[in-house]
């Protein structure tokens, strides 16, 4: 059960080592500019292998969809990003229930964002958590752990290498699953959902603050500014020292060095063509 490119290498290393009875997804959407629909990543990879994929709006509200899943008489589930909710019924129906693939280590970051506001925060560490499935959101029991250092990490960096572990450990815990470690719900962290204004950089922070939002935040929402009226998108940069071309004193008297941006209505430049440009001026 997953719909976006992070769930992808847990279904191929599952095609690989185990037989894969149906995949569910989200509903294909029309997108682009010609508005074609367009199947999900996840529903792509099962129809290549020919596996049966069943897209439901809805669970809560979709009898039928409980009862169809029910039917499957399956071992086990696994969820990774799947992006709808799923109620007892469907937790309960595999015969070891619903193994969720979650990008942090819990109980920190519970949620619907945890690799960006791992990188928002300033984590040393963030990981990948399999967990037993209930009722809460990302609260049931913990059958595995991993983490790496993600010091300077943007959040594509770190959703290809938690997407890839996640692949690894699922495998890992099919072979026998163990009875979970229990979260200590006194240390859990939300990662809420993002929303477009999360973007807005606020200069008087730390210059360590602003490259941890443009690091966790882009590709989306993305980070921007305004100047001289316009929206300007800060793609990528980093802290420096020292006052310099392109660089912008933030709250504490430390710098921020932009490296790409994007002025509205042109393309991405780096800085130096940026100035040349006046767009910065």
């Amino acid at each position: 059960m997953g719909t976006p490119d992070f769930s992808v290498p847990a279904l191929d290393a599952l095609i690989r080592t185990h037989e894969v009875i149906a995949v569910y997804s989200r509903e294909p959407k029309p997108k682009g500019r010609g508005h074609q629909i367009q199947k999900t990543p996840v529903q792509e990879l099962a129809e290549q292998n020919n596996i049966p994929v069943f897209t439901p709006k809805s669970f809560k509200k979709d009898p039928d969809a409980v009862a169809q899943f029910q039917s499957l008489n399956a071992d086990v589930a696994v969820v990774a990003a799947y992006g709808l909710i799923l109620p007892l019924p469907v937790l309960t129906a595999p015969k070891y229930g619903c193994l969720n693939i979650h990008a942090s280590l819990l109980p920190r970051w519970r949620g619907a964002s945890p690799i960006q506001h791992a990188i928002l925060a300033g984590d040393a560490k963030s990981g990948v958590t399999i967990m037993q499935m209930e009722e809460g959101l990302d609260t049931g029991p913990m059958l595995s752990k991993r983490e790496i250092d993600i010091s300077g990490m943007t959040t594509p960096q770190l959703h290809d290498a938690l997407s890839t572990m996640g692949a690894e450990m699922i495998v890992d815990v099919l072979k026998k699953i163990p009875q979970g470690e229990i979260q200590n719900d006194a240390k859990s962290v939300y990662a809420p959902m993002l929303k477009k204004e999360d973007g807005l950089i606020d200069w008087t922070k730390p210059a360590a603050e602003i490259d941890r939002q443009v690091r966790a935040l882009n590709p989306w929402p993305g980070t921007f500014t305004h100047l001289n009226g316009k929206r300007l998108k800060i793609l990528s940069g980093r802290v420096v020292t020292s006052p310099g071309e392109g660089r912008i004193v933030c709250g504490d008297g430390s710098f921020y060095q932009i490296e790409t941006l994007q002025p509205e209505n042109a393309k991405a430049m780096d800085v130096k063509s940026a100035i040349n440009g006046k767009y910065l001026s």
